[in-house]
């Protein structure tokens, strides 16, 4: 029996603020590494500073992207290169567990196009069809994540405007105390 090979489109995406931007399409091999610099430049022309830190997979954590993240003042996730100390801090600790949180955003984000938007099962015959709907399904599941942060805001909204008239009524059956 031989061994499972996938077949398709390769990508690459970053994670900002909930939204997920899918960063390169490709029907050829490719090392993810390549991109990261791609991508943190990207970040810094829509935002106009760079990232305090980027959360990375392995792949992305070569020598080249460290020396590029250093060079920025960039904090990258993940144990140094070389031989790992014999003790570690609790603050060391602390802070790989929440940057391995916060770098299983990106992974929730794949799983949930896969199961429930239909990524893992793209039936188009020609790439830029494809793509195409590679593309939707991104765009589907940022407009997901916009409809949640509005429904939040509304809800928020009603929320204070009922703690609001409740605070009126209840002030206003304490007529003339000074």
């Amino acid at each position: 029996m031989g061994t499972p090979v996938e077949f398709g489109a390769k990508l690459s995406a970053s994670v900002r603020d909930g939204y997920v931007f899918l960063d390169r399409i490709s029907w050829d091999n490719f090392n993810e590494a390549g991109d990261l610099k791609a991508q943190i430049e990207a970040y810094y022309s829509y935002t106009g500073v760079y990232p305090e830190s980027v959360h990375v997979d392995r792949i992305y954590r070569t020598r080249e992207n460290r020396a590029f993240c250093q060079e920025r003042g960039i904090r990258i996730s993940g144990p140094p290169l070389g031989r790992p100390p014999a003790n570690i801090s609790i603050e060391l600790k602390k802070q790989a567990q929440e940057d391995e949180r916060i770098r299983n955003t990106i992974e929730g984000k794949f799983g949930i196009s896969k199961r429930r938007l239909t990524l893992s099962r793209v039936m188009a015959r020609l790439p830029h069809t494809s793509e195409t709907a590679i593309a939707i399904t991104f765009l589907v599941m940022n407009l997901s994540t916009l409809l949640r942060q509005v429904f939040c805001l509304f809800l928020c909204f009603k929320l204070s405007e009922s703690l609001l008239r409740s605070s009126l009524i209840i002030k206003s059956y304490h007529p003339g105390s000074y």
